[in-house]
């Protein structure tokens, strides 16, 4: 999770439904680090002229397949545009983190530590 100013870099909120730029499958962010923060066998699994730069936020997402399979997603903020579109979004994980939807954004739940 962003802390600080650091939030204030990432384009997408928590909660938010976002669209792959290059894939079109569709998501809700339920985290996010201010910088690339997987693994290098992961990173390198991308082919290099489609490897994003580790310098900018990543996003984890509650993902669905345009099957409306569901998955969990990590995506650069540069392949990431918003998706304002109208069309519900299941995930079979969504109340894990969140309690609603409201003024077109998912609510996020607040968890006791």
């Amino acid at each position: 999770m962003l802390t600080g100013n650091r939030e204030l870099s990432a384009k997408f909120l928590i909660g938010q439904q976002v669209r792959h730029r290059l894939f079109g499958f569709r998501g809700v962010v339920f985290d996010v680090d201010p910088e690339f923060d997987n693994t290098e066998e992961w990173y390198q699994s991308i082919p290099p002229e489609a490897r994003p730069r580790k310098d900018q936020p990543f996003y984890h997402l509650l993902a669905q397949n345009h099957d409306q399979t569901p998955y969990v997603a990590y995506v650069s903020e540069q392949n990431l545009i918003l998706d304002d579109s109208d069309e519900p979004f299941v995930h079979p994980d969504m109340d894990e983190y969140f309690v609603g939807h409201k003024n077109g954004h998912y609510v996020t739940r607040h968890k006791a530590n």
